[in-house]
């Protein structure tokens, strides 16, 4: 059995440098900055290195995805983030499901401007916002869905948008969006298995079969249940260990190849789609209410 446990995620392609520079070179254009995360890990899903890098600006949070998390787990999220001071709401951006919260949010969070640009006699003057986030948070989709014009690129994989983007939202709402970023050092191994159970960080980084073993040992702690339902798995099966559990489910599958061994690749890759896709229900995998936020 291989050993699952030394490999780290890391990835911080070049082209993530250069959107770092771009976002603050950028910033002055914008009056706020949104920023996309996912409901599932909504605090591994944000980058620390927006903080600085959006300095200065106000702040609207948006737990993209929601449709495949805990919608408990996202209210309380919501509450925790608000009980901050952060303006945040929940949303699926596919769907545009809690997006009608989007420009109410706006307008309290510029209050501010509004008012300074009708003191000026600029009451029509658009507002301006940044969208950003790690990758493959929904970002574009969120801004087809707001914009209506479905013409930025869209896949669910990361490092689909490449460059700077703007979009008319209407209402007086202009979008700039940004290639998604990562910075360059997971400090908590846990966050970058995280991102990689989502799909922010790209599966040639880090074996697929890790990726799988590491999130069948979440499930099995927290989920149990739904695996044994998906995979139709028995008491006995449940109970073993997560390389062994990969193993069940491709039995179960029947993914096997000459000689009756399990292809544990392929039970990785669909266990990774099932997960991802909301085959295996609602999760989240970090709560508000645990210190560690380990889920």
């Amino acid at each position: 059995m291989p050993d699952y446990q030394k490999q780290t995620v890391q990835w911080f392609p070049g082209h993530m440098a250069k959107t770092r520079r771009k976002i603050k070179e950028s910033l002055s254009l914008v009056d706020a900055v949104v920023e996309l995360t996912d409901a599932r890990v909504p605090l591994s899903s944000r980058n620390p290195e927006l903080d600085e890098l959006t300095a200065g600006k106000p702040r609207i949070l948006i737990l993209g995805k929601s449709d495949l998390a805990d919608a408990n787990a996202t209210a309380a999220w919501l509450r925790w983030f608000r009980a901050q001071g952060i303006y945040a709401l929940a949303a699926d951006c596919k769907s545009g499901r809690g997006l009608n919260e989007f420009e109410p949010l706006v307008r309290q969070a510029l209050a501010a401007k509004i008012a300074s640009n009708e003191e000026k006699g600029m009451s029509g003057k658009a507002l301006r916002l940044m969208v950003v986030g790690i990758p493959n948070t929904g970002k574009s989709s969120f801004i087809n869905k707001i914009t209506g014009r479905g013409k930025l690129a869209v896949a669910d994989r990361p490092g689909v948008t490449r460059q700077n983007q703007w979009a008319v939202a209407g209402n007086g709402i202009e979008l700039l969006d940004t290639p998604g970023v990562l910075w360059p050092k997971f400090d908590d191994p846990a966050v970058g298995d995280r991102l990689a159970f989502i799909g922010s960080v790209k599966e040639e980084v880090m074996d697929i079969e890790t990726i799988a073993v590491r999130l069948l040992a979440v499930l099995k702690d927290h989920y149990a249940d739904r695996l044994q339902e998906r995979y139709k798995l028995t008491d006995d099966e449940l109970q073993g260990e997560p390389y062994e559990l990969l193993e069940a489910i491709g039995r179960h599958r029947g993914m096997l190849v000459r000689g009756g061994d399990v292809n544990t690749e392929r039970a990785a890759g669909t266990l990774l789609d099932e997960y991802r896709g909301g085959k295996l229900g609602r999760i989240t995998l970090e709560h508000p209410q645990r210190s560690d936020t380990n889920g």
